[in-house]
């Protein structure tokens, strides 16, 4: 009989916030997870109040909370990486214990120069939901160009180009009608997100971004947390960023 205490390998180690699900197994054909000292197989399960698991000789300790979800609110100048040899400073140094202690995945970056929502989680599942297109989570972002936009590139962008072997599109674009230089700046959704998409595709029809700020992810929108600030979601907040945006 099956001991009720026991879950399976992929399950625990992503409610450690060590990876994914689909993640995990990878790792486990790769013979990079032990269990009690046994390397471990698809399949295994494990009593995590008794078994010592390691991940590349690391202990993957249990928590007795359950995973942390957290907003930020990401100014310029911070990187989403845990390190990076030319940069001092990272998104992570934002957070404040004891979330600090908790192993957090950044569910969709934002690059250096960007600001804006960014999600952090210690749930490996509810990271691959967020991430994997073919969820189609929805990011609102407000762009600013170097010089007015032309309404004839509109349709080009959502189209979409082939820019180093990537096809690349946005999925809305809105112009922004009221405000300084409203005729530079655009609401644009996207529905995946590569590494810069936004300004490799403005920068293909020959504009420059001068500030890239996420705002909405879903239909949770960033409100009454102000830059380098940090707060939990709750799981109804957390449900809503897979709610398509009103």
């Amino acid at each position: 009989m099956v001991d009720t205490e026991q879950v399976r390998l992929q399950k625990f180690l992503a409610a450690q916030g060590v990876a994914s699900r689909r993640q995990v197994e990878a790792m486990i054909v790769d013979g990079a997870i032990r269990v009690n000292g046994t390397i471990a197989t698809l399949g295994t399960k494990v009593d995590p109040a008794r078994d010592r698991v390691t991940v590349r000789g690391r202990a993957a300790v249990s928590r007795t909370t359950g995973p942390v979800t957290l907003l930020v609110n990401k100014p310029r100048g911070l990187i989403c990486s845990h390190s990076d040899p030319h940069h001092t400073r990272t998104i992570y140094n934002l957070i404040p214990p004891p979330w600090n202690r908790q192993r957090l995945l950044c569910a969709g970056r934002l690059d250096k120069e960007s600001d804006g929502m960014v999600i952090l989680t210690s749930d490996g599942d509810l990271m691959q939901r967020l991430t994997h297109p073919a969820h189609r989570v929805v990011k609102r972002y407000l762009v600013t160009l170097s010089r007015p936009f032309q309404p004839a590139h509109r349709n080009l962008i959502l189209d979409g180009i082939v820019d180093d072997d990537e096809r690349l599109r946005a999925e809305k674009i809105v112009p922004v009608k009221r405000g300084r230089n409203a005729e530079c700046s655009l609401e644009v959704h996207l529905e995946h997100g590569r590494k810069r998409e936004i300004r490799r595709l403005f920068e293909h029809f020959g504009y420059f971004v001068e500030r890239l700020h996420r705002f909405q992810i879903g239909s949770l929108q960033l409100r009454g947390v102000g830059p380098g600030r940090v707060r939990a979601l709750s799981r109804a907040e957390i449900e809503r960023l897979f709610e398509n945006p009103s």
